[in-house]
């Protein structure tokens, strides 16, 4: 279809006076919204675990018409939603051509723009412009200014054009203008300077703005919506009164509220792909990885105003598939198959992304993050065998039997877990794995002994590798949580 290229051709398009020149912004996005909802598709693809939460609290602002923020941890897709405010925008919609600003053709509120309306009426070219450039985004960062989301003056233009300096036409225009007629999102709100806050809040209710003393009207059409993280309010700024006071809707997001939604979110983004290599990720070793998240968030030594993000167990992932992927091309096995002794081997993408306590601190990040790692297999172990009797795999171990677990391959591996009594068998009743597949067994024969080991009911050393279970320890965790690199 031939788009319009002149305003007398687009008077009698679709684009029409009528249709157009009332319509703002959040005109646009609510009557979109509310065709998606009669078509009853996704309003957020790809998001998940806000669907009965947050998504219909952001429905609600949009159908509102407001202004919003999003109020959240980080790495709870806060960035991601605001993104995808994209989808609700128009294909296409027309601007007067070469304008900085979108200009609307039928209301232009710039004054190059209305001059050439002026000049030139209905024979004033326009150009449309896709939706995925109406949205403009800026990191909040101290350093910046007015001039940088709303403009400044230009001398050049001054000299050039022969204007007074406090003409219109010698503005250079900032972020926010240039996100007339779309979206202007600012991450991290809080980090913005109080009096950069006072020029945006103006421009929101007024739209009137002063430009190094000259005051301008510019009564721009901008969907404006924010986010911040709630501990950001104290730690490295605030949001100022009057700005919140002109934020429409305020929504808080969360983190997945169970495992199922965790794995599922970190299935969608983590690379779990490696080429030509064939890979098969346990179902149980997704689960731990997401359990340790799980721990973190809820335990003590981790700082709770600062948030445990999703990228950890989507990190995590990563790196348990990579040691996995390591193993297998020193041992030529023919599948990557992660187990446990990979999730302790991915500690390096989990330290970073805890901030700890005082009590952390003293204990140190590395052993931090092993506790987590014990306690989350611990669960997830007591998950798959909560019904399962091991009780004759105890009691090999109290009998004085010891086994070495390392980076062998499948096979080797299996020889030596075939000495613990019972220790197949409970395999076997868990359905986790076909005897015929070593390498997910000898997986889920160590999801058995690092669970009973998180249980208390054997030991685990560095030295000598599993062992029965010190009657004088029986009752606390062994100090050391590494693995020996020895084969019984």
């Amino acid at each position: 279809m031939r788009l319009p290229s002149t305003v007398a051709e687009l008077k009698t398009s679709e684009f029409n006076e009528t249709r157009m020149r009332g319509r703002s912004i959040k005109d646009e996005l609510r009557q979109n919204l509310i065709n998606k909802l009669d078509r009853r598709e996704a309003i957020f693809p790809g998001i998940i675990g806000y669907d009965d939460s947050v998504v219909p609290q952001i429905v609600n602002a949009l159908l509102s018409r407001h202004n919003f923020i999003l109020l959240g941890l980080r790495g709870q897709a806060k960035s991601r939603i605001l993104r995808e405010l994209v989808g609700l925008l128009d294909e296409r919609t027309p601007a007067i051509e070469g304008c900085e600003i979108n200009d609307n053709p039928y209301a232009p509120i710039c004054k190059a723009c209305r001059l050439l309306i002026e000049e030139r009426g209905d024979q004033t070219q326009v150009a449309f412009i896709p939706r995925d450039r109406r949205y403009v985004e800026k990191l909040a960062t101290p350093d910046v200014t007015i001039a940088d989301l709303i403009g400044d003056l230009d001398p050049i233009k001054a000299a050039r054009g022969g204007h007074l300096l406090s003409d219109e036409l010698t503005i250079h225009y900032g972020l926010l203008p240039r996100a007339n007629r779309g979206i202007f999102a600012i991450n991290e709100l809080p980090d913005l300077a109080s009096k950069v806050q006072v020029g945006l809040f103006n421009i929101m209710q007024e739209g009137d703005v002063q430009i190094k003393g000259y005051p301008i009207r510019m009564p721009l059409d901008v969907m404006l919506v924010f986010s911040a993280n709630p501990e950001d309010y104290t730690a490295r700024g605030k949001i100022i009164t009057p700005l919140k006071d002109r934020i429409g809707s305020e929504i808080s997001t969360h983190y997945p509220a169970n495992i199922e939604e965790a794995v599922e979110i970190t299935r969608q983004e983590a690379w779990l792909t490696r080429n030509e290599q064939e890979l098969d990720v346990p179902e149980f070793i997704m689960r731990a990885v997401e359990q340790v998240a799980f721990e973190a968030r809820s335990d003590q030594r981790v700082d709770k105003r600062s948030g445990v993000s999703q990228r950890l167990p989507i990190s995590a992932i990563e790196n348990v598939i990579s040691n996995a992927e390591r193993r297998r091309l020193s041992t030529g096995e023919p599948r990557i198959v992660p187990r446990i002794s990979d999730i302790y081997a991915a500690l390096p993408s989990i330290t970073g992304k805890l901030e700890l306590e005082y009590e952390g601190e003293q204990r140190g990040a590395a052993n931090v993050a092993r506790d987590l790692v014990r306690t989350a297999v611990g669960k997830t172990f007591e998950e798959y065998f909560e019904h399962i009797d091991c009780s004759e795999i105890i009691a090999w171990f109290d009998d004085g039997g010891v086994v070495r677990v390392n980076d062998a391959d499948s096979a080797e591996l299996l020889k030596s877990f075939r000495h613990v009594s019972g220790l197949l068998a409970a395999a076997d009743r868990s359905g986790l794995a076909d005897k015929s597949d070593s390498q997910v067994l000898v997986a889920v024969c160590e999801l058995i002994l690092e669970g009973l080991h998180a249980q208390k009911k054997i030991s685990r050393s560095e030295e000598r590798g599993y062992v029965a279970a010190k009657p004088e320890r029986r009752g606390q965790a062994y100090e050391s949580f590494s693995r020996s690199r020895k084969i019984n």
